[in-house]
C-alpha cells in the first residue's frame, strides 16, 4: 500500500528552482522531493464513505486521490527560517487532466507531536480526501510549526501570524510541488481550517488580504468552529470541554512567544503538572486519550472540565484572568484575537450552538456580529446545531440529563466527531460557486 516517489529529472528541476538555488529561507521552498504516500481509488473512498455515513455529505467520489508529503521552509513567531511539513492530496484517475482550484486547510488543535496529515488513513485527512480531493479540489493541509517533520522547538499555539505563515507557506510549496506531482493548479485558491484550523485559516486570509494579494488570490474562505474571539474565551467562568489540554498548551506556548504571561511556572499551575506542563504538549508519544489515563492530564469519568481546570492551574493566577483587563493571559488573547479587519474575499463562518469546546455565540456569534457592524454583506455564518440534534441527539433534541451516558457521549463526541463534516459540506457548497 505505502509507495515512495522516486525523484525524478522534472521534479529535481523543480526542487531546485523551489529552492532558489539554495541559501536563505526562500518561504514556500521544498525541502526534500515530496514523496507520495499512497493513491486512493474512488471505489476505496465510496466504500468508506457509504459505511461510516459519510457518503450523504460527500457525494460519491469523483477522482481518485494522490495522498503526497511535503517539507517545506516557512518562518518561525519573530520571522526566523524554520520548517514545516503538509500533505497534498491530489485528484486522479479521472480527473488527473483537469484544471484544479487548491483548498488550503489548516487542521484542528493536535497533542500528538509525529502526526502528520500526509496519512490516508488519518481520520481527518480521509474527510478532506472525501469531502474536496475526490470531488476535484487540489487539497495542501500543514502540519503545523513544531509537528510531524518540523524541527522548530516548540508549537506556537494559537499564535495567528506564525499560523498564517504555516498555511501562506503551504501554498506556495503546493505551488512548487504541482508539476512534479502533475497536478494543474487553476490559481484559485479557497481557505478552509477546523477548531485550531479555523482561527488559523482566519488568520491567514487576514494576512493574505492585507500584504499578499497580488500573489495569493483568494476566491473564498470557509473558516470552521474556531476560536475567534479569544480574549472573550479567556474570561469564561466555567471552563470549556476538553480545558485541561487546550488552556495549559496557550497558556505555556504564549509564555514562549510573549515571555511574560507569568514568572515562574508554579505561579500558573499546581504541582505535578508545574513539574512538565511547559514541554508536554505536543507530546511525542501520548494522545488525548493516554494523557488522561496515564494521570499526565486529569479528566476520566466523573471529572468535570471545572474540576479539570482547578486541578492543573493556580487559583490567584485564575482569578487575575477573569477579574484584570490588564493581565497578560488577556493581553495575549487580545494579540490573536481574529475581530476588527474587514474580510474581502467571501468568507463563511460555520459552527455549532452547542458545541461545548468552541461555543458558537462566544466565537462564530461574537465574529459575524463584529463583521456585520461594518455593514461586511461578503460575511455570512451557518448554525449546524439543528442538524446535529437531529442526527445525534434523543428525539431531535440536545440530552439533557448531564449525568446519562447520553449526554456524555452526545457532548464528547460534539465538537471533534458531529460538528467537523456538517461543516466541511457548508465550505464545500460555497467554494463550489465560485471554482
Amino acid at each position: 500500500m505505502r509507495k515512495f516517489h522516486a525523484l525524478t529529472a522534472v521534479a529535481a528541476a523543480v526542487l531546485v528552482a523551489a529552492c532558489g538555488g539554495g541559501g536563505g529561507n526562500d518561504r514556500g521552498a521544498l525541502l526534500e522531493p515530496p514523496q507520495t504516500v499512497a493513491t486512493l481509488s474512488a471505489a476505496q473512498i465510496d466504500a468508506a464513505t457509504q459505511s461510516s455515513g459519510l457518503r450523504a455529505l460527500s457525494g460519491p467520489a469523483q477522482c481518485d486521490v494522490k495522498v503526497t508529503q511535503l517539507h517545506y521552509a516557512t518562518v518561525g513567531v519573530n520571522g526566523e527560517e524554520a520548517n514545516a511539513s503538509a500533505a497534498m492530496l491530489v485528484p486522479a484517475g479521472a480527473c488527473a487532466a483537469a484544471s484544479h482550484p487548491l483548498v488550503a486547510y489548516a487542521k484542528g488543535t493536535d497533542v500528538q507531536k509525529p502526526r502528520t496529515l500526509a496519512n490516508p488513513t488519518d481520520t481527518e485527512t480521509f474527510l478532506l480526501a472525501a469531502m474536496y480531493a475526490a470531488q476535484g479540489y487540489a487539497v495542501v493541509a500543514t502540519d503545523y510549526l513544531g509537528y510531524a517533520k518540523s524541527t522548530y522547538s516548540f508549537h506556537p499555539y494559537l499564535h495567528a501570524e506564525s499560523e498564517a505563515a504555516s498555511v501562506i507557506d503551504s501554498i506556495r510549496a503546493a505551488r512548487n510541488a504541482a508539476p512534479s506531482q502533475g497536478a494543474a493548479l487553476s490559481g484559485k485558491v479557497m481557505l478552509t481550517g477546523y477548531s485550531q484550523g479555523g482561527h488559523a485559516s482566519m488568520a491567514a486570509q487576514r494576512a493574505i488580504e492585507r500584504d499578499l494579494g497580488s500573489e495569493i488570490g483568494i476566491a473564498a474562505a470557509a473558516h470552521l468552529a474556531g476560536p475567534y474571539n479569544l480574549s472573550g474565551s479567556m474570561r469564561l467562568t466555567n471552563a470549556i470541554a476538553g480545558y485541561q489540554f487546550f488552556v495549559p498548551f496557550l497558556v505555556t506556548a504564549w509564555q514562549k512567544v510573549y515571555g511574560n504571561l507569568y514568572g515562574s511556572v508554579t505561579q500558573a499551575f499546581k504541582a505535578p503538572y508545574s513539574n512538565y506542563i511547559e514541554t508536554l504538549l505536543p507530546n511525542p508519544t501520548m494522545t488525548y486519550a493516554t494523557l488522561v489515563t496515564s494521570g499526565t492530564l486529569p479528566g476520566g469519568p466523573g471529572v468535570s472540565p471545572d474540576q479539570a481546570r482547578d486541578l492543573v492551574f493556580q487559583p490567584a493566577f485564575l482569578a487575575d484572568i477573569q477579574t484584570n483587563p490588564d493581565n497578560a493571559v488577556v493581553q495575549a488573547a487580545r494579540k490573536n484575537d481574529l475581530l476588527g479587519w474587514n474580510p474581502r474575499s467571501r468568507t463563511l463562518l460555520c459552527g455549532g450552538a452547542g458545541d461545548p469546546t468552541v461555543p458558537g455565540a462566544l466565537h462564530m456569534g461574537v465574529a459575524q456580529a463584529d463583521f456585520a457592524s461594518r455593514g461586511l454583506s461578503n460575511v455570512t455564518s451557518v448554525d449546524v446545531d439543528p442538524m446535529v440534534r437531529a442526527a445525534f441527539g434523543v428525539n431531535g433534541q440536545a440530552p439533557a440529563d448531564p449525568a446519562s451516558a447520553a449526554f456524555a457521549t452526545y457532548y464528547a463526541n460534539y465538537h471533534g466527531t458531529y460538528e467537523p463534516p456538517l461543516c466541511h459540506a457548508q465550505a464545500r457548497a460555497l467554494f463550489n460557486t465560485v471554482r
